[in-house]
């Protein structure tokens, strides 16, 4: 999880929401990702997204039946059925996601009776980090608009 933190820290500086993830096979990192949408253009560039598919390179296989997935957010519903789709065994996460969450905030995706494949799911684990981290660039965006828009009132909405 601390290497998922690292790459959460990398993605805030690069003006992306700080969500980092890597992936674990046999007690050695193979892929390590971050957020990546606003630097791609491109709302699908998830950190999760982005660790699975290096993963499955550094592997040789679309198959991560032995990986664990480290991930600093609780997964939402396109991660969810990435991790799926890919077989990963584990998934931990840091911060849990009220709005989004698909391992038990909103709904628990990963773990849905009727998918095929259903893996271990721990949440909360270094929680706080994530959090605060999560906290500290969403409070310094909003202070950044609010700036803005003091400077130029067109951008007020009224």
């Amino acid at each position: 999880m601390r290497e998922a933190l690292v790459q959460a820290e990398q993605a805030g500086a690069h003006g992306e929401v700080p969500v980092g993830a890597c992936v674990v096979r046999d007690g050695i990192v193979v892929a390590v990702a971050a957020n990546a949408m606003r630097i791609d253009d491109d709302s699908t560039q998830h950190a999760e997204l982005r660790a699975i598919r290096a993963a499955m390179r550094a592997v040789g296989s679309d198959r991560l039946v032995d990986c664990t997935l480290y991930v600093t957010l609780e997964p939402c519903a396109m991660c969810a059925g990435a991790i799926v789709l890919s077989r990963m065994q584990r998934v931990v996460f840091g911060a849990w996601d009220a709005k989004a969450g698909m391992a038990g905030s909103v709904s628990d995706l990963l773990r849905h009776p009727q998918l095929n494949h259903r893996p271990e799911v721990a949440g909360g684990v270094l929680a706080s980090d994530a959090s605060s981290m999560l906290s500290h660039f969403f409070s310094a965006r909003r202070a950044a608009t609010a700036a803005a828009r003091s400077v130029d009132p067109s951008t007020s909405g009224t």
